[in-house]
């Protein structure tokens, strides 16, 4: 493209994800002229790859306190007016079917390029423009709106959206782009950090972990700000699984984690009727029905499962005590895989500096921000998903 080319339109987008993509769309619905651009050779990868291929598009499930935010009602607002029954119609008009796994969350019956090729064909029958590989120099703020500097050319646009995402998965594109905007504009950056993320182990705790790597049980994973029941899974450095995955948004180095591993188990009744059944059964063989039996020979190896060879020697008292520690085991991370495994980002631009109903910065008029670059980060499981729809229906009804 022509770096001496020189365009002029309503809105600029900066970021051709699902935020950025969806908004062009809609805006263009109102009548405005949109050009989306994006310094990346394809449009949303991340919608690309979501979902093992299949996009979790949203949850049915999705309220305000699924999000983390230094401003916990900043969200309601957009939430409340466009959910994710309004995605789902938006799916239906395209003949685009869909499916319910656990907890609520929605996937795509087909691939997830089904949602790509949506976004892309809305926004083209909206008449917005898509360039890609083009890289924002600089952006200035003039009388009339931005004038935006590309390696495409000149962009002057009276609105100037950033939906240009975290810092998650930056072999993706992945930049603070976004950040360094609102800085320059005046607006606070919440320290960015990776979330949704596998824990990592140093010493005794990582040789244990990948001695059983691939192993998968279900636990209830909590620190003192949230709680999470699913599924966690050992891998060669450490811990991962959606209960891991959903309680590293709450973490914060130096912190520990409790899991209870008996989660969903009267495990106390079950391994007291054990032992009146078989008396002379080792307590290990009795744990084996409870819990994985690798699992159960590490505990054991690690002293947090005693050897009891006959559980006729074995109290109620020594039970119940047995119980109490599987249910408080106590972990402390060294830290997390960090942004090249984290599939979202917790902080960003600071929400007392943007207008909850239109996501307009309160600083520059005709600035927006929308998406996984705002302070607004959800749960593993479609709520990021629903966040970028929500937010770029708000700025573009704006």
């Amino acid at each position: 493209m022509n770096p001496d080319t020189h365009t002029q339109v309503d809105a600029l987008v900066v970021g051709a994800g699902a935020a950025g993509l969806f908004y062009g769309a809609r805006a263009g619905e109102m009548g405005l002229r949109v050009l989306v651009v994006d310094h990346a050779a394809k449009p949303a990868e991340k919608v690309r790859i979501s979902g093992g291929g299949r996009c979790n598009f949203t949850s049915i499930h999705t309220a305000p306190h699924n999000f983390i935010s230094a401003n916990p009602h900043f969200a309601k607002s957009a939430l409340a007016r466009y959910t994710p029954q309004d995605f789902t119609d938006q799916l239906a008009r395209h003949a685009i079917t869909w499916h319910e796994k656990t907890l609520g969350q929605l996937f795509c019956d087909g691939r997830s390029g089904a949602i790509i090729d949506m976004l892309l064909g809305d926004l083209q029958k909206a008449g917005g423009e898509l360039r890609l590989n083009t890289a924002v120099q600089d952006i200035a703020k003039t009388e009339a709106g931005f004038r935006v500097t590309t390696s495409g050319g000149v962009i002057e646009a009276a609105r100037l959206v950033i939906a240009s995402g975290g810092l998650s998965i930056p072999k993706m594109g992945a930049t603070g782009f976004a950040y360094d905007v609102a800085r320059r504009f005046g607006h606070t950056v919440i320290d960015p950090r990776p979330a949704l993320v596998p824990f990592v182990f140093e010493g005794r705790d990582k040789e244990d972990f990948a001695s059983i790597s691939g192993l998968a049980c279900p636990v209830r994973a909590r620190n003192d700000r949230a709680a999470f029941e699913e599924a966690m899974l050992f891998t060669h450095r450490g811990l991962s699984g959606p209960a891991i995955l959903q309680i590293s948004s709450y973490w914060t180095e130096g912190e520990s984690v409790t899991l209870d591993l008996m989660a969903g188990l009267d495990a106390a009744a079950a391994l007291a009727a054990f032992k009146a059944q078989h008396p002379k059964k080792s307590l290990a063989s009795a744990m084996e029905t409870l819990l994985p039996a690798r699992l159960v020979a590490l505990l054991t190896a690690r002293g947090d499962i005693p050897e009891v060879p006959r559980l006729a020697d074995m109290s109620h008292g020594a039970i119940d005590a047995l119980m109490q520690r599987l249910s408080h085991w106590t972990i402390k991370p060294s830290g997390t895989e960090g942004w090249r495994t984290a599939e979202v980002t917790v902080g960003g631009v600071d929400t007392d500096g943007l207008s909850s109903k239109t996501m307009e910065s309160r600083l520059v008029p005709g600035l927006y921000f929308i998406g996984e670059c705002v302070d607004v980060t959800g749960w593993l499981g479609g709520y990021n998903f629903q966040w970028a729809w929500a937010s770029a229906y708000a700025a573009a009804r704006a």
